[in-house]
């Protein structure tokens, strides 16, 4: 059974950082696309960041140059480093995971999701 546990979220004013982790069970990440979505309030969930089997990575535009996609497949767990957080980035982060060669952004394309957690960012 496949279980991701999110961690690391938080309340932070403007400029500050955070660290999430996503923890993987029931299954090796080395062969999964794994992926960070956030969702505001009132707003659908959106994608954030997603790394592939081979490391590659992609980034929202909106976070480009600010967030970091990350994996260890020894620890067998997920991270986003998030740096110069602004309000807009207030939501609940979610990880998620499915084989696959190629990731990408679409929500469905994704079968394995965490219960997310919390970031806040005050101005």
């Amino acid at each position: 059974q496949v279980q991701l546990v999110e961690s690391g979220g938080g309340s932070v004013q403007a400029g500050g950082s955070l660290s999430l982790s996503c923890g993987a069970s029931g299954y090796t990440i080395t062969n999964y696309c794994m992926g960070w979505f956030r969702q505001a309030p009132g707003k659908e969930r959106e994608g954030v960041a997603t790394i592939d089997r081979n490391g590659r990575t992609k980034y929202v535009d909106s976070v480009v140059g600010r967030f970091t996609i990350s994996k260890d497949n020894t620890k067998n767990t997920l991270y986003l480093q998030m740096n110069s957080l602004k309000p807009e980035d207030t939501a609940i982060y979610y990880c998620a995971a499915d084989f696959c060669t190629i990731a990408t952004m679409i929500l469905s394309s994704y079968n394995y999701w965490g219960q997310g957690t919390q970031v806040t960012v005050s101005s």
